[in-house]
């Protein structure tokens, strides 16, 4: 099946990391990102509908989706403690073209909160939110 997230990169990697913090456990990677949504169904749609992810599960309040190496988990669930706490979420996406990327992200109805920028010499970006205005950066060559 192809991905429906072309032009995106497809990254391999390396199993060795160099300058790892010796405390830090050699087999322990990142391999889930939970974020906490209002709209289960409306997040659905969104991640696979405008965003081109691939769903794997759902079920009760949660839905998993393939993202790389990454699993990218909705929970409807998930809730904030009260008071203050930091959280704001960013999620990075790398283009292999963000004006392309950013083109074909408009012709889905994703809403963007900036033009695509160059941000540091040769590197651009350009940001669109999800229904419950959690970041999404494409980011990488114009």
């Amino acid at each position: 099946m192809e991905s429906r997230l072309l032009p995106f990169r497809k990254f391999a990697r390396s199993g060795k990391r160099e300058g790892r913090n010796p405390a830090y456990p050699a087999d322990m990677n990142i391999t889930l990102i939970a974020l906490g949504v209002s709209d289960l169904s409306k997040s659905v749609a969104f991640y696979r509908e405008k965003a081109g992810f691939d769903l794997q599960n759902q079920f009760g309040s949660i839905a998993f989706f393939s993202a790389g190496p990454i699993t990218l988990m909705l929970n409807g669930g998930l809730r904030r403690p009260d008071g203050p706490l930091a959280g704001a979420v960013e999620i990075v996406l790398a283009a292999d073209s963000v004006i392309e990327s950013h083109r074909q992200f408009m012709e889905r109805g994703c809403s963007f909160i900036n033009q695509p920028r160059e941000v540091t010499p040769g590197s651009w970006a350009t940001t669109f939110t999800d229904p419950d205005g959690h970041w999404l950066t494409l980011f990488g060559p114009k």
